[in-house]
């Protein structure tokens, strides 16, 4: 298993053999063995011959193509899906039916309890912001006791989680310095150093569960809890709002220990938002797969346990 990011301008990629091989400017620049790789993050403009591109397929190796600046999902090539078709009749047919609504409350409370879990931890850390960080607990056990207790629909859960989004965001925004300007969530676009790491990371998790789901055999558009939208993977967007905590303290424990800071970001010029340099970026790379050594473990296996629930329910 390993992951290989390509990130670097003028670099055209060849076959050598079982290797792929990189050259810059007609020169040999160096080479990595095809055989422990299970994904690629091909950032940018990287120019790649498609007897490559047939090779990384043949041996199921995900591609992800990620625009150069911002790290924008562009595309993504996978070898051919899971042939299950009957799992994915049993996913069409659950996601109409009482189960529905059990799975969503489930994976609501799985995130509140991790974000409630998350400012706890903060607490100790940031007794100066004791008040606006103990008011945010409050709100997301109150929450927490409303999903289990009352008698509630899909709809109304949705709207519990959006208040419980406000209320844990204020207190998360508090934990942070001051200089990294970080006061709100904010997606599109991102406008200060946390912002742009939270929505990198949220979308590179988003898109490596879409991979596993494929891979279980699973139709990743066909949700429980997130509505069936054109062109959304919706048991994707499903699947991680667990794990959304887990990132959510892995950002602040980036700042915290200064790994990154304000100085690896970048204000847009031609477009607004904030966005990492490329140093930046080569930084969040190793970062990042330190992270997910283990949480890539815990994506895999939510999905094979889903598989099983669908076939046993």
């Amino acid at each position: 298993m390993g992951t290989l990011y390509l990130d670097r301008k003028e670099t055209t990629i060849k076959m050598d053999g079982n290797a792929l091989a990189f050259y810059r400017n007609g020169v040999r620049d160096g080479n990595v063995p095809l055989k422990p790789l299970d994904r690629v993050f091909i950032v940018g403009n990287i120019m790649m011959e498609s007897a490559v591109l047939n090779k990384l397929a043949e041996q199921k190796t995900t591609v992800i193509f990620l625009s150069g600046k911002r790290l924008q999902f562009r595309g993504v090539l996978v070898n051919s899906l899971h042939q299950h078709g009957k799992l994915r009749v049993l996913q069409y047919h659950l996601s109409e039916k009482p189960f529905a609504l059990e799975f969503s409350k489930k994976i609501v409370e799985r995130k509140l309890n991790g974000q409630e879990k998350l400012l706890q931890e903060a607490l100790k850390n940031k007794p100066t912001e004791r008040m606006e960080i103990s008011q945010g607990i409050k709100t997301l056990e109150n929450i927490l006791r409303q999903i289990k207790n009352k008698q509630i629909n899909v709809n109304s859960l949705r709207g519990l989680e959006g208040g419980a989004a406000a209320a844990y965001f204020k207190a998360f925004c508090r934990i942070f310095p001051q200089s990294l300007n970080f006061n709100k969530r904010q997606k599109r676009p991102p406008k200060d150093p946390v912002n742009a790491m939270l929505s990198l990371i949220y979308t590179m998790m988003h898109w490596e569960m879409v991979r596993e789901i494929e891979i279980i055999g699973l139709d990743p558009t066909i949700g429980f809890y997130h509505e069936f939208v054109y062109g959304r993977e919706s048991l994707a967007c499903d699947l991680i709002e667990p794990y959304r905590p887990d990132v959510d303290r892995f950002v602040w424990q980036v700042f915290k220990k200064r790994l990154l800071s304000s100085r690896d970001f970048t204000e847009g010029k031609e477009r607004p938002g904030c966005y990492l340099k490329k140093g930046g970026r080569s930084k969040f790379y190793g970062l990042y797969e330190e992270w997910t050594k283990v949480t890539r473990r815990k994506w895999k296996e939510e999905t094979e346990n889903l598989a099983r629930i669908l076939k046993n329910h």
